[in-house]
């Protein structure tokens, strides 16, 4: 499996994490924001934007443009 397509794979896991969890029981934006320490959400956004980033950065690669 290519880095993109593996990258793909975790978005795409941690997306229906967080779709899961909003849909059995809603989701404050604190919680998504501000999550307290080792919870569910603790680390999803940072996690999530490295992902997102390293995607875009092997989009650009590929076609040789930049950001």
């Amino acid at each position: 499996m290519s880095e993109k397509q593996e990258i793909i794979r975790q978005i795409l896991a941690l997306q229906k994490k967080f779709i899961a969890r909003e849909q059995a029981g809603g989701l404050e934006p604190k919680a998504y924001y501000d999550p307290e320490s080792g919870s569910e959400l603790d680390g999803y956004e940072a996690s999530f934007n490295e992902l997102a980033n390293r995607l875009v950065d092997i989009a650009h690669e590929e076609k040789g443009s930049r950001r």
